[in-house]
């Protein structure tokens, strides 16, 4: 294991995931929060996290296996004992770059050597690492939620980090069973959510409009695309849609009818006010419509989810 030691600094969503997927590849993990009782939430959810990767339906870790994840993790409000003798920080502050630098100015007081991989999506590495001691230590990194499950992390390098930054940590989330992919270049939002975001304007204004409800909006992409999605990604889609000719020839001949699908796609820089509540009707109705099994509220989803996710994974052969 290229570090053996990791500091997940911020205790929140995220910082839980971290936590947690570092735990059950063997790494000690000491997460840093500003008070107790942030850590005492975080320690209960990693655990609860833990306990499901050990549950029957599941069945990943054996009872002592599950143990010896619980013990991987410790958490403190001391920043020095937090950071100083770690070689990698997973660093989970907020969104914000004054608190960013802050964050980076703190743990360079205290420790020099380790990579601090900042997640953000965006806010460009360069400008995170613009007042650090060390900018060739700092790389930006995107996860994606659940951490412990989706195994996507994308990676940028600001101008001033260093290829040996890139690699090690590169290869670190390769051995923790992550699946790292590395911009060329840096980018407000990465690759994944600027898709995301592509997607769901789309599925928004496509119920705004009048033309489906939440619901089968939903299943469109549940029962269709989604299902795809979940093996391959786009272009090798298109390779197999493209039949003998493979890609090349589908966006050779599909291209044509595609313009006047473009012309009426939206353009919008934000949904409307009014769609939040349009938004919420709609999931509300589509939750009264799942069976208990799929989830009919947040408690539900996330565990339908999960339990898929795990499935998916092992055909994938990521579990």
């Amino acid at each position: 294991m290229t570090f053996k030691k990791v500091c997940v600094y911020g205790s929140g969503t995220i910082g839980i995931g971290w936590a947690v997927q570092l735990a059950l590849k063997g790494v000690d993990v000491v997460m840093y929060d500003i008070n107790e009782e942030r850590l005492a939430y975080a320690l209960k959810e990693a655990n609860e996290r833990l306990d499901f990767f050990a549950g029957k339906e599941i069945n990943v870790l054996s009872k002592e296996e599950r143990l010896a994840c619980g013990n991987r993790i410790r958490c403190t409000t001391d920043i020095q004992a937090a950071v100083s003798d770690v070689e990698f920080i997973q660093e989970n502050g907020p969104e914000n770059l004054e608190i960013k630098h802050s964050i980076i100015a703190a743990i360079e007081e205290y420790n020099s050597n380790a990579i601090i991989a900042s997640s953000t999506s965006g806010i460009l590495v360069s400008k995170i690492a613009a007042n650090a001691k060390h900018p060739e230590r700092i790389i930006g990194t995107h996860p994606y939620n659940p951490v412990y499950l989706v195994p996507l992390v994308e990676i940028a390098k600001g101008d001033e980090t260093a290829q040996e930054t890139v690699d090690k940590t590169v290869c670190f989330y390769k051995e923790i069973g992550k699946e790292p992919i590395v911009l060329k270049k840096e980018c407000p939002g990465f690759i994944c959510t600027r898709m995301q975001i592509a997607l769901n304007r789309e599925a928004h204004s496509l119920v705004y409009k009048g033309i489906c409800s939440v619901e089968d909006v939903d299943k469109a992409v549940t029962f269709g695309s989604g299902l795809r999605w979940g093996l391959l990604g786009p272009h090798l889609l298109q390779e197999l849609g493209g039949g003998l000719g493979g890609i090349r020839h589908q966006l050779k001949h599909i291209a044509p009818t595609l313009k006047p699908w473009f012309e009426d796609m939206e353009t919008w820089t934000c949904s409307p006010p009014e769609y939040e509540e349009i938004a919420h009707e709609g999931v509300m109705e589509e939750l009264a419509h799942r069976t208990p099994r799929e989830g009919q509220d947040q408690e539900g989803l996330k565990r339908f989810r999960d339990e898929g996710l795990v499935m998916l994974l092992k055909y994938h052969g990521k579990l």
